[in-house]
């Protein structure tokens, strides 16, 4: 996978499709890694007339980490004592027109997923030049008001994972035991597979803790969101217990004519049985 240097540090990316074709920047959430976009997904909108850029965020696989910053403050983050943080979403939003930059991309359409779906909202109101369209899936505004984690979501996302592999594995099965899709079969493999995948590619807990404060340390996205003019569209499962799905409805009320799609069953993941519905929707939502 090729790496470039963007904003300032190294992003590792991976696209897949005719680089003549529309581009489509894919903004993975919080600890997830380019890979947590499955190929076969990628491949299938690459089918619809895309080229798409996949890649790993600052402090999460192979870009850069910011492993000599001091540890995040995570009481006083939630007290609203953002000072601790060592970079908000802004930067990370940053990034992503870095990429774009390097990759001579004027402009995208821009899919984000959970923190994903905040650093683009973050992205089409900082660079709106760089965005064609917009999809937030899954994520929230930053008002504390709406999109909360229920209580069993917000134990499992606090819980330090085990340093070792296979303790890092079960780990990851007990969480998306708690917030995937409780309307469909849970693929427990499919989550091993995942999990030891991100492992063995590059294990940065750390990391995970500050994005996690840049998320808690940045500002209420609504009034910046009310001036987006591109076409947009957000995506959430009805069912999703990590981000409650009032965070999709304040999304989609904050953007001026977005189009809301709730999906029945649908937790915080995308499952291969959704990708129809999700891709038709991109697509159109794209105008393509």
């Amino acid at each position: 996978m090729p790496s470039t240097t963007a904003n300032g540090i190294q992003i590792e990316y991976e696209t897949t499709g005719d680089p003549g074709a529309a581009p489509l920047l894919l903004v993975m959430g919080l600890g997830g890694q380019l890979i947590a976009w499955d190929t076969e997904l990628c491949e299938r909108l690459a089918e619809r007339g895309f080229y798409v850029i996949r890649y790993d965020n600052r402090d999460v696989g192979l870009s850069s980490d910011f492993e000599g910053s001091p540890p995040p403050d995570l009481m006083g983050l939630l007290g609203g004592d953002g000072s601790s943080a060592p970079y908000l979403l802004a930067d990370m939003a940053g990034d992503a027109s870095g990429l774009l930059d390097a990759l001579d991309v004027a402009a995208a359409h821009v899919v984000g997923v959970s923190m994903g779906g905040m650093i683009v909202q973050q992205l089409v109101i900082d660079h709106p030049a760089r965005v064609l369209s917009l999809c937030s899936i899954m994520s929230t505004i930053g008002d504390r008001s709406v999109g909360q984690p229920s209580s069993e979501a917000t134990a499992v996302l606090l819980r330090v994972p085990p340093s070792d592999r296979a303790g890092y594995v079960d780990h990851e099965v007990e969480t998306w035991r708690v917030i995937s899709s409780p309307g469909f079969p849970f693929d427990e493999q499919r989550i091993r597979d995942r999990a030891g995948g991100a492992y063995d590619r590059r294990f940065l807990p750390a990391g995970v803790g500050r994005q996690l404060a840049a998320i808690l340390a940045s500002p209420d996205r609504t009034e910046g969101l009310g001036r987006v003019t591109v076409p947009s569209l957000v995506i959430h499962g009805a069912g999703d217990v990590l981000v409650d799905p009032s965070g999709g409805r304040a999304t989609a009320a904050a953007i001026p004519g977005a189009q809301l799609l709730m999906i029945p069953g649908m937790g915080h993941d995308l499952l291969p049985v959704v990708w129809d519905t999700i891709v038709d929707a991109i697509v159109k939502n794209t105008g393509h």
